[in-house]
């Protein structure tokens, strides 16, 4: 039986990626301490990052889309710690989503029903 999926994404710079995510989204590091490996977690989900480091960020396709139950106060605390986030915006299905750009480029859609 499946119980989870845990994206792996890649990063080229361990500690800017951990100060990002840590300290802009509110997650924590779990897990060990690994050389070119990080996983932070928040709430019910796991990101995991492996070590890329000759990746440019603009060709990087690396993309996550994470369920909410409370989308606004997600948004207002990326903005509060100056998180460049996307408008906020109703979509044709059914969510409404925003999204970032993390220091490597991956991109982050957080979405809530809004059936």
């Amino acid at each position: 039986m499946l119980t989870a999926i845990n994206p792996k994404l890649p990063m080229r710079n361990k500690a800017l990626t951990r100060d990002f995510y840590l300290n802009k989204l509110g997650f924590t590091q779990f897990g060990g301490d690994y050389d070119g490996y990080l996983m932070v977690e928040k709430d019910n989900i796991q990101i995991h990052f492996f070590e890329f480091a000759d990746l440019n960020p603009k060709e990087n396709y690396g993309q996550v889309y994470i369920r909410t139950d409370d989308i606004d106060s997600f948004f207002q605390s990326a903005k509060k710690n100056d998180v460049k986030v996307t408008a906020l915006e109703h979509k044709p299905w059914m969510q409404r989503e925003f999204s970032i750009h993390d220091p490597d480029n991956n991109l982050l859609t957080v979405g809530q029903s809004m059936l």
